[in-house]
């Protein structure tokens, strides 16, 4: 089973916690792997380790997430992060190690579910193949393995392969009003 959750608005990576949460009550062995991303100071990173859901990330971190984590100083959306992770020496090397982590994990048949977060950005921006990703679908049986991959602008090509394809669009947020998010609620 392969599930997508792509699109431009809010929603894609809460979309495949739901699904983990929900696996996991079920007696399903979860992973969630993040590609390029690294702040340390988000609420699934948080929450999955409260319930024993392992989240692993490879990605560059925020330099404030230490103080961002406590309550100190709140995200501003400065992107530094991001753009860390977009230096391609950085990332394809991040990438890569994400990559042989969950290939190892599917060898050993360690998990059920395994979460892709923010796959796209990695085939996007030519850090990874998509044949490379198409090998490592099909690597896990379809009976064994259920993945969830997420991320803006999952490519296309992908469709015909995947069994739940979401495209998740805000028609309305607070964001547009300038209203910030509330720490525990909307990041």
């Amino acid at each position: 089973m392969i599930t997508v959750y792509t699109g431009q608005g809010k929603g894609k990576t809460t979309s495949a916690i739901g699904e983990a949460v929900f696996a996991y009550s079920e007696g399903k062995r979860v992973l969630m792997v993040q590609f390029l991303k690294g702040s340390t100071y988000s609420g699934e990173h948080i929450g999955l380790n409260r319930l024993g859901i392992p989240l692993i990330q490879f990605g560059v971190g925020c330099r404030w997430s230490g103080m961002i984590r406590t309550g100190l100083k709140h995200c501003t959306g400065c992107g530094e992060c991001f753009r860390e992770n977009r230096n391609p020496e950085i990332a394809l090397e991040l990438v890569q190690q994400a990559f042989a982590f969950v290939l190892a994990q599917v060898e050993k048949k360690t998990y059920d579910v395994i979460i892709l977060d923010e796959i796209s950005h990695a085939l996007n921006r030519g850090f990874l193949d998509l044949n490379q990703l198409r090998e490592l679908l099909s690597a896990g049986s379809p009976l064994h393995l259920h993945w969830i991959l997420t991320g803006r602008g999952m490519p296309a090509a992908l469709e015909s392969e995947v069994d739940n394809w979401w495209d998740l669009n805000a028609l309305k947020h607070p964001f547009s009003k300038g209203i910030k998010s509330r720490r525990g609620i909307e990041y």
